[in-house]
């Protein structure tokens, strides 16, 4: 049994056909601990250990106590587990199923603490965090390929070209810093979301567990850019339809989409059609807006109805009978 959890930064694109392909729709409550309007750190920390915590929490509670992630638990349960994100992969969203740190800041923690985990397949940018760090001098991706990983990135071998036979585990570096927006010229996030499944599904016999976060539709609410939220995510629901495909064929995957927070209080404004947004915002950060919950295959149902975002993590392990 496979789970992909796939998370997006904003729900607002015109283009409904995969979306529509759920037959349970939830909404979940995002504020944090400390405050009615939550950032991702918080938002994605709620989903990964079923505990609110406050604003740049990675892992942790609100008392800064590390708690295992849902990640960690699936590796302790023996299966494949997975990060791919439009963003530094030591970014809060991702960063919050694998690392506990007590900032969101703390990227160069975050890089080094992939160390202690087994995950097995990452893609996103940040190599920087790893190989030209400003707190020490060590190469974590040299650190990781001594446990047996295949660390590589774009400046040496892009995506499509890659082979994964004979490959156990894998990294790759889309970018040093923050990858390119995909009108820029960024171009992997639906071949590492249909490469993930494929080399997580062949990786363990009993299951995967997959984070894919389409991270920067959430980067253009911040900049109050319609256009740069409807293309991020009208790529980011072609790949929910590639996922939507492998699960329905596959019969035992669980698919959840939903988002940390609302971004932007992005609104479709009067004299829009669906060829022409006219759009409106409230905010360049986020708002409090309650999200959307999709969810897809056995167990789909728990997803139903209106509840906080630590439900989702709890509504994850009922599903898979943990």
């Amino acid at each position: 049994m496979g789970l992909s959890q796939i998370s997006a930064g904003l729900y607002a694109n015109g283009n409904y056909l995969n979306l529509e392909r759920f037959p349970f729709i939830g909404i979940h409550k995002s504020y944090s601990s400390d405050n009615l309007i939550t950032d991702s750190a918080a938002g994605a920390t709620a989903f990964s250990i079923g505990k609110k915590s406050y604003n740049g929490a990675i892992g942790v509670d609100q008392d800064t106590v590390p708690v295992k992630t849902i990640l960690e638990e699936a590796e302790g349960k023996g299966w494949a587990t997975g990060l791919v994100a439009t963003s530094t992969i030591t970014h809060a969203t991702p960063a919050s199923f694998i690392a506990h740190v007590s900032s969101r800041n703390m990227q160069e923690a975050i890089a080094a603490q992939f160390l202690n985990t087994e995950i097995d397949f990452f893609v996103g940018g940040g190599q920087d965090f790893f190989e030209n760090r400003k707190e020490d001098d060590r190469n974590i991706s040299q650190e990781l390929r001594d446990k047996g990983y295949q660390i590589t990135n774009i400046d040496e071998i892009p995506f499509a070209q890659i082979s994964f036979d004979g490959i156990d585990k894998f990294g790759y570096f889309t970018a040093a810093g923050s990858p390119e927006k995909l009108v820029e010229g960024r171009d992997y996030l639906i071949q590492a979301g249909n490469r993930a499944v494929e080399f997580l599904n062949k990786k363990s016999e009993k299951g995967f567990f997959l984070m894919i976060e389409g991270s920067q539709i959430d980067w253009g609410g911040h900049a109050n850019e319609s256009d740069y939220i409807i293309t991020e995510m009208i790529e980011f629901d072609e790949l929910i339809g590639d996922i939507l495909d492998y699960a329905k064929q596959d019969g035992e995957t669980l698919v959840i989409v939903t988002a940390d927070h609302e971004t932007g209080g992005y609104s479709i404004n009067p004299g829009s059609t669906f060829d022409t947004i006219i759009p409106g915002f409230t905010t360049t950060y986020h708002t409090g807006t309650m999200i959307p919950v999709f969810a897809f295959g056995p167990g789909s149902e728990h997803f139903a109805g209106i509840y906080e975002n630590t439900a989702i993590y709890h509504k994850m392990k009922a599903a898979l009978g943990w």
